[in-house]
Order: structure tokens, then sequence, then C-alpha cells
């Protein structure tokens, strides 16, 4: 999870952190000896549509999940992961999981594993290579009551990481990591959305996608959303305040408040992402989606700030929030994805990087913040999994100061032209793909005749 605390105008404090379609792959011949392995499977397409209660705290409906199989190897099995799981694990009696899968049609599902997080559905009979195949769910969904990316906020909730999406599966296996509690975990593969949200006229949604809404039933709104291209799909419903603004470059905002979010930071977070997106658009590549959500309120201090798809939810002060980190994310994990389990810094150190970069930071000072190593096993590739082993405490300075540190240091080596260049080629041959830190690494070396393997081992990127 994002959570960066926001400092002044021109710069974020990073305080706490709590707790297309895919890039196709290339084309192989079908007598090959040893073919690569594909992520697999891809391609999804998932339509979901869901009834709210009264106040949005509950949410009840069907889901269907299409995809297709990339693998040259029979697909007997998907996986399904429950995200929104991942804080409250199998629940206790009388307090079931918040997120809650039944009545599965066109697979058999396993009990569910990876503390109630993991879904895993064994198909009627083998999928071939390039064939497709569908499941589909009943699906309630509870909001739990705490202020969270997944949770209440007075009248307001908020629903990121709730519906269930495919998992991946590529030539390391299956991908089946756990939710450490922070940061994030998830790896997921870019795929189409549309989801039906029927809700009292009361709530304002704000969702991943395009929006239209027409009347329902009385007293109700149906709310229709349609993504193309994202990794996931997140919502929010409450008695927002809105106001939508559209950017030079073309990109409609749609700002949503609650009633005690300062007025002030309202603008300041307005007016940055209309600069930014914009910039970033210029930078790495024009963002596809034509709009995004901006949902603001006062009351994150504990959580931060979070990016999904087409929506970042942003905790909110008089004098901001970290906005445009969050606009940054939709290039750097959304639009260039990445396994954010096995390798956090290729969203978190990008993103911060942009957001230092349009800022105008002084970067030649960056490491003062950023500090010494804290250990001897800290590297900016570590996984997850490592920092919640008895090393959380080096998470934000490795992962968001070291990392931006760093990529400001490669583009003194490589100079702004050429590096600017090499990430937009970065962006461009990864665009709705999943990129690695050996990809980066390629890029870089092709953009300079300098050999940077002194650079990777004394910044420590493996």
């Amino acid at each position: 999870m994002t959570s960066l605390r926001y400092r002044r105008a021109t710069a974020l404090a990073l305080a706490s952190v709590l707790l297309l379609l895919p890039r196709a792959a290339a084309a192989q011949d079908p007598t090959a000896v040893a073919p690569v392995r594909a992520a697999t499977p891809d391609r999804p397409s998932y339509d979901v549509s869901l009834r709210a209660d009264a106040d949005g705290s509950h949410w009840s409906g069907r889901q269907t999940v299409s995809f297709r199989n990339a693998s040259r190897t029979p697909l007997r099995s998907v996986d399904l992961r429950l995200w929104g799981n991942g804080s409250d694990g199998c629940g206790a009696p009388g307090a079931p999981s918040p997120v809650r899968v039944s009545e599965v049609v066109g697979g058999s599902p396993r009990p569910l594993a990876v503390g109630c997080t993991a879904l895993t559905v064994d198909l009627p009979a083998p999928l071939p290579y390039g064939a497709r195949a569908s499941i589909s769910f009943d699906l309630a969904i509870t909001v739990p009551d705490r202020v969270h990316r997944f949770g209440r906020d007075g009248a307001h909730r908020y629903l990121g990481n709730a519906l269930p999406v495919l998992s991946v599966r590529d030539e390391q296996g299956r991908h089946l990591d756990p939710d450490v509690g922070f940061g994030e975990s998830f790896f997921t593969l870019a795929g189409d959305f549309r989801v039906v949200l029927d809700h009292p006229d009361a709530l304002l949604v704000p969702a991943t996608g395009t929006t239209t809404r027409r009347a329902g039933a009385p007293g109700r709104t149906v709310s229709t959303s349609v993504a193309h291209g994202v990794r996931d799909f997140a919502w929010a419903a409450g008695p927002f305040r809105t106001k939508t603004v559209t950017t030079p470059g073309g990109v409609r905002l749609h700002a949503y408040w609650t009633a005690s979010t300062s007025a002030e930071g309202v603008a300041v977070d307005l007016k940055a992402a209309v600069g930014s997106v914009d910039e970033f658009g210029e930078r790495f590549g024009r963002y596809p989606y034509g709009e995004l959500d901006l949902v603001m309120s006062d009351h994150l201090d504990d959580f931060g700030s979070m990016e999904f798809p087409g929506l970042v939810l942003l905790w909110t002060e008089p004098e901001g929030s970290a906005v445009v980190h969050e606009i940054a994310h939709q290039w750097f994990y959304g639009i260039v994805g990445n396994d954010q389990f096995s390798s956090p810094w290729l969203d978190e150190s990008f993103a911060q990087y942009a957001n230092q970069s349009y800022y105008g930071e002084d970067t030649t000072v960056c490491w003062e913040d950023a500090g010494a190593w804290p250990s001897d096993t800290a590297a900016l590739t570590r996984p997850m999994g490592y920092y919640a082993d008895g090393h959380r405490s080096e998470y934000v300075r490795v992962v968001y100061l070291r990392g931006a540190c760093a990529l400001h240091d490669l583009e003194r080596v490589l100079g702004g032209p050429a590096m600017a260049g090499m990430l937009r080629g970065h962006v461009r041959d990864h665009w709705l793909g999943v990129a690695t830190t050996a990809d980066f690494k390629r890029a870089a070396q092709a953009a300079t005749v300098k050999d940077l393997g002194p650079f990777w081992t004394e910044h420590r990127i493996f």
C-alpha cells in the first residue's frame, strides 16, 4: 500500500506504511522443443453485477470471469485471489471473511487457502493453448469496519481489492503469495471489466473505468462501469461532494471528497492532478483510460493513500496529498505491470522518482534523506517477504527513498534526454504487460555505451 504523508506543496514526506490486454507473447513455432511458458491465464474479462444495501456496507450478486490459456501447457485449474480477506483471513465464528464466493459454475472449487485469499478452481477438462473458458460464482462483500482501502469512513465506503481477480502462472509457477499487511502483494494481468452496481440514489459511486448511470428501481441508481486493459477494479460509495475538470491534454478528472475534507486540499489536489497526468502522459505515454477518479478524505491519516487503475484514494489535508505519487502509479504498476510481491521497487521507486521529478526537487541531496543502507542484506530488489520477515523498518527507506535516489543517479549517468527516451521506450515495450528488473536493466544498458554493471552493484539492483 502506498502510505505517504504530504509535507509541502512540492514534495512528499514518507512517513509510515501501514500494515491488451496483456502484452502479447511473441509468436512461437508450435513444433519448438522448449517453448517459454507464457504468463497465463491471460486476456481476462470480468463481468460483475452487484446490489448494495441502504448504506453501501453490503454488496451481493454474481461475477463471471473468462480467460484464455496462453501457455503451451494445458491449464487444469485457475486461482482466484480474494485480496479483500487479506486483513481478516478466514474470519471467526459469527464474523465471516469480508469477501465470500459460493455457487461456483464452470469448475470445482477447492478449500480456500493462503489465509482465505486464494481460491483454486479445477476446470472440468484441461484447457489447451489458445482456448478460452469461464467460471462464474455468487459474490457477497461486507465492507470491514475500519478506515482502510477496503473499509468504512463515516458514511463513506471504500472497496479497493474487493473483487476476486485471477492470479498469474508463469515460468516461476503459481503466484500465491500472502498479503503481508503492508505494501502490496498483488500480481495480475491486464484485462477488461464490466461492473454493474445497483445502489441507492443517495450514494455517489466513483469507480474504475468509464461510468454511465440510469434510473433503477424507485430510489435507486444503476451505475455501469466499463474499463479495458486494467489490472483491478475499485469503487467507493457515499454522499460525496464532487467536481469534474478536464486537463489541457483531454483527461477528465472526477473529484469526490467527504464533507470534512478541506476545500484548500481539494483545490491543491486537483491542480496537481491536472498538471501531473498530462506531464506523465508526455513523458511516459498518453494516459489511456480517458478519465481518472480522485477520492479524497481527511480521515485516512492512519492509512495513507492508495492507487487503483483509474481511481486513487487520497488522504487529503489542507496542503494536499500524495496525489502526484499515486497518479504516477497509473503508469508504474498500472500500464507497466510488475509482480508487486517480488519486486516492489518497480512501482514504488518509479512512482516516487516521477513524483520528485514533477515537483523539480533537488535530487542531488536525496541521499541525505535516504541515509546509509540499513543492513548488509538490504537491496532494492528484495521481495515483500524479506520486509515482512524482520525487515519492515527498511521498507520505506529502501523502496521509496533509496529507490528514487537510484533512478535520479541513473538519470545523471545517462543524461536527461537519454533517461527520458529510455523510460518512454521501456513503457512502450511493456505497455499493459509485465516488466521485470532484468527488463529494466537491459533497457538502461541499451541507452548508453557505459558499462552499468558497477552502477547496479553500487545501488544493489541485482
